[in-house]
């Protein structure tokens, strides 16, 4: 794999996004995750998993400058990837634990939601769902993971202020599980993954398809039209307009 980098710890698997100095999301990179966690699931020596960013990017979302020159159709083909990604990943049959290394905007965002356990570093490091801050929408999966960590009242309060949110701040509300330093991070989201891969891995599995197959089947029922919905935002005049801004700036 080109941008993801797998390694085992005992039988935890560290997935490491390594994409630029950003780890922006494209076609390519989710393709490798989905196919990434496939492989995870099916492997009987992996009981658990951690996924992670290099440098001070967990992710910062989707790769605008790229998806600039991508046609409605092919961005339209892009989202269905990567929204089946993060409901795959929300549905993952074994723990996982996001150890959010750097800032988790937007996309990364909602990949850091879909896990079961979500440890952030302190200092600068954000995260957020920032759409509507560049006048985007996001989809009918990652507002419902977004509901399911933090609640109806605080999803829509993160949702309509765009705000990126520190380590502190993300803590209070819910949408982190517990902060570690630079250097205890990955020990800290192996420990988790760790406690819960011990237990049995069959009574784990149904337990969390429990929780959260009501939220998947509400996702799979409304993300198509959330999705066209969403390009139809991100071509509108402002939309795009914002979007050539950010292209200049990054």
């Amino acid at each position: 794999m080109q941008h993801v980098q797998v390694s085992m710890q005992g039988a935890v698997a560290e997935v490491r996004l390594q994409r630029g100095k950003v780890n922006a999301l494209d076609d390519g990179l989710v393709e490798e995750l989905a196919a990434c966690f496939r492989q995870l699931a099916g492997d009987p020596a992996v009981r658990g998993s951690i996924l992670t960013g290099t440098g001070k990017f967990f992710s910062f979302g989707f790769d605008i400058p790229e998806f600039l020159g991508y046609s409605k159709e092919a961005f339209t083909q892009y989202l269905g990837k990567f929204t089946a990604l993060y409901r795959e990943l929300f549905v993952h049959p074994k723990p996982v634990v996001a150890a959010i290394n750097g800032h988790a905007v937007a996309g990364g965002c909602m990949l850091a939601t879909a896990c079961d356990g979500r440890i952030m570093v302190g200092g600068r490091a954000k995260i957020g769902l920032n759409e509507i801050g560049f006048g985007s929408s996001v989809f009918a999966g990652s507002a419902g993971m977004l509901v399911y960590c933090v609640g109806q009242r605080r999803a829509q309060e993160i949702l309509y202020a765009g705000t990126l949110l520190s380590a502190d701040q993300a803590l209070a509300i819910g949408l982190i599980d517990a902060i570690a330093s630079d250097d205890g991070l990955l020990s800290a989201a192996r420990e988790t993954a760790s406690r819960h891969a011990e237990k049995d891995p069959a009574a784990f599995r149904s337990l969390k398809r429990l929780l959260r197959k009501p939220v998947l089947d509400d996702m799979v029922a409304r993300e198509s039209q959330s999705i066209r919905e969403f390009v139809d935002i991100w071509y509108s005049e402002q939309t795009w307009r914002r979007l050539q801004e950010i292209r200049i700036h990054a």
